[in-house]
């Protein structure tokens, strides 16, 4: 739950200042902010005050090219009883030393601190998560676990622990300050806001991110769906096609005569693709050494890592990474 001097329900109008990082998603924002205009208009006078801040104090290039205008620079926001760290793509990559101080600030002078999709990211590196649980944008929670292994990470939609919260982004960014709004100033206000944004249920926190496997693979065979969420599960010590047969009660033959019918290629080929989008990630979001990498996917040796990487990417692990821009530092990402 918030905390108390933050949040609960009171007739006072909340002070909530955007972080806005350069390429930040323009959907998550855009569903968090919203939300607020409405249940200002739904309540016919100001319960949210916001505002958008930047590194600069200029206007803010969404990852989609939009730029969005702000009141000025991190280092000038203050008297915030909310301050919320707008993330996006490549956020590992650029100099977060004026936000985080800036947030480092508000935490001490008694802010809630929050994050939307990436916007996470910065709050671990920052160290103002220890303690905390929080989320992330599902395709970059591989990444963030290994940077932090002892932060409470999970893959819910939002996850609200006192005066953190943290959000997966999109539009679970609605779901979350519908929540913050319903807490505050009741259900009745809260549904008037998802009225309005044709949101026809405010999802639970603990709901999940992504879709159900069965929908995301368009197949509803139960011992094809256990064999993949398997995969998916096991992929720092890869099982053999023997023990991912025996697991379903399936012969090795049978097994994949399974994958090539609904999935159309063998089961190690699929696996091997599995623990390759994953080594991907890892690789464009993180500092994480290569051979660190190879290991967590389960490969063995930097030699075969390289070699399955380029059947199937077309270029090798390395040229990944050089071909991602520098940091806003001047230091490349290693």
């Amino acid at each position: 739950m918030y905390a108390a001097s933050n949040l609960g329900r009171s007739p006072q109008t909340r002070s909530i200042g955007f972080m806005l990082v350069d390429k930040f998603s323009m959907i998550a924002f855009a569903s968090a902010i919203e939300p607020l205009r409405l249940a200002n208009r739904a309540a016919g006078r100001e319960l949210y005050r916001y505002s958008t801040w930047s590194e600069a104090g200029q206007s803010c290039t969404a990852s989609n090219g939009i730029e969005v205008k702000v009141s000025g620079r991190f280092s000038e926001a203050v008297d915030l009883d909310f301050m919320i760290v707008c993330g996006g793509i490549d956020i590992h990559l650029l100099d977060h030393r004026a936000l985080n101080a800036a947030l480092r600030r508000g935490a001490k002078l008694g802010a809630a601190l929050g994050a939307v999709c990436t916007g996470t990211y910065v709050l671990a590196k920052a160290g103002l998560l220890e303690g905390y649980r929080a989320t992330i944008h599902w395709e970059n929670l591989p990444g963030l676990a290994s940077e932090h292994a002892g932060l409470e990470l999970g893959s819910d939609l939002f996850e609200i622990d006192r005066n953190r919260f943290t959000c997966s982004g999109g539009t679970a960014s609605a779901d979350m300050m519908l929540s913050m709004i319903m807490q505050d100033h009741g259900p009745d206000i809260a549904s008037d806001v998802a009225d309005q944004l044709i949101h026809h249920r405010i999802r639970e926190a603990g709901e999940r991110q992504r879709m159900d496997l069965r929908m995301r693979l368009g197949i509803s065979h139960p011992k094809l769906l256990r064999v993949v969420a398997l995969m998916q599960e096991s992929l720092e010590e890869p099982l053999s096609s023997q023990d991912l047969a025996d697991s379903v009660q399936l012969s090795t033959r049978q097994l994949e005569r399974l994958f090539f019918k609904y999935l159309g290629q063998s089961p190690a080929k699929y696996y091997l693709r599995v623990r390759l989008d994953k080594a991907r990630c890892l690789i464009r979001q993180t500092a994480m050494p290569l051979l660190s990498v190879a290991m967590e996917c389960g490969f063995t040796s930097a030699s075969h890592f390289s070699k399955a990487y380029v059947d199937c990417y077309g270029h090798p692990p390395s040229s990944e990474r050089k071909a991602t821009p520098r940091s806003l530092s001047g230091v490349p990402a290693k």
